[in-house]
């Protein structure tokens, strides 16, 4: 199984807010293989060394260096913490503390230091469904299968799972046409199957819970729309897998789920997209850097896609908005972009990190804003 660890809104706007002098934001790829995770951990300690001289180039004293230097060699030498990973680790350290999150997404090796944190790889990693769950509901067999980008797909243990619809509900089996009461013929038989679901979706709960990947079903009626209707757990996807998975593999559960995974992304960020291009003719978004900044500022941008690969650095001005370019990168700047989308959390918008060729009219950002600026 794919351990992630994601940072909730309520964390992400915490993380936005919370500056230090010696703010250090580390990014690396991992792999959820442990026997492969040694290179991982060499080039963490690689990218501290790099903080490191970063640090001591502006000035910071050695005591402000030393904490945050000792937190991450002690990340480092935690095998326990190594032993279960993902695609990409997120360390984010100041002399005061250590957060780290486990990604599902692939991650080009980072390290920023400023006064806030770098956040827009995190940024990506919540917003673009490249994990997934997939329910293979059949009647007689139940299978959660974990799917994460390009890994093979795994098998979910679910304690207390039904093994199948007859044993789910105390009988031999699900099309018995003998009458008792309203179990009897398709009727009874639908019944059944409701309850076979519902044990389901219960033995679920707790696997999900607190979760936010998207849940595929696959299944074909009356299991697909029986499950849909007693399903509580909130991302089951619309889409999904309509053909029987009993004779399909785990790989190809996989296989069918990622188109699944790329029409999600896809149908959202086409929306998003529709409604930029419509608040465009109203003067209500843009593409230009200044401008939403200066609308971030004001609290005006409801929603903004970044372009998660790119770092433009500079400042912003706290009041006015304005931005400073710098000619490159130091701990007396930070990622411009980065700030606008910090900004727009701050005041309750939406950011999306994205890949350059997903943003509208070829930017870095593109910004919907509340309220013309």
């Amino acid at each position: 199984m794919l351990y992630v660890d994601l940072p909730t809104q309520p964390e992400i706007r915490r993380l936005v807010a919370e500056r230090h002098e010696a703010s250090v934001s580390l990014y690396v790829a991992t792999t959820p293989e442990t026997q492969n995770i040694g290179a991982a951990r060499t080039r963490l300690g690689q990218l501290l060394k790099e903080a490191e001289g970063q640090l001591e180039a502006a000035g910071t004293a050695k005591r402000t260096i030393w904490p945050v230097s000792e937190q991450v060699n002690d990340l480092i030498d935690d095998d326990e913490f190594w032993r279960l990973q993902a695609n990409g680790l997120a360390v984010l350290v100041t002399p005061e503390g250590l957060r780290s999150y486990r990604l599902p997404t692939h991650l080009t090796d980072m390290v920023q230091v400023s006064d806030r944190f770098h956040l827009k790889p995190l940024l990506r990693a919540v917003s673009v469904p490249q994990h997934a769950f997939v329910l293979a509901l059949e009647e007689n067999r139940v299978r959660l299968v974990e799917v994460t980008g390009d890994l093979p797909p795994q098998l979910v243990r679910v304690p207390d799972m039904p093994k199948d619809a007859a044993s789910a509900v105390g009988t031999s089996t699900v099309n018995s046409r003998n009458p008792s009461g309203r179990i009897q013929g398709s009727e009874g038989q639908n019944l059944r199957l409701r309850q076979f679901a519902r044990k389901v979706d219960a033995a679920l709960r707790p696997v999900l819970a607190g979760r936010e990947e998207p849940l595929i079903l696959a299944a074909t009626d009356p299991l697909w729309s029986i499950f849909r209707s007693v399903n509580s757990y909130s991302h089951l996807a619309d889409e999904g897998i309509r053909t029987s998975p009993a004779t399909t593999s785990e790989h190809e559960i996989a296989s069918a789920a990622r188109p699944v995974l790329d029409a999600l992304h896809a149908a959202r960020l086409a929306e998003v997209t529709d409604l930029f291009m419509a608040r465009r003719k109203e003067g209500r978004a843009t593409s230009d850097m200044s401008d939403a900044a200066r609308a971030a500022t004001m609290g005006a941008v409801d929603t903004l896609l970044v372009d998660i690969d790119t770092v433009v650095p500079g400042t912003v001005d706290d009041t006015t908005g304005a931005i400073t370019l710098a000619t490159e990168e130091s701990s007396t700047t930070y990622g411009v972009i980065d700030e606008i989308a910090g900004r727009t959390i701050l005041a309750g918008g939406r950011v999306l990190g994205v890949r350059a060729d997903e943003i509208p009219e070829g930017g870095k950002l593109a910004a919907i804003l509340r309220y013309a600026v």
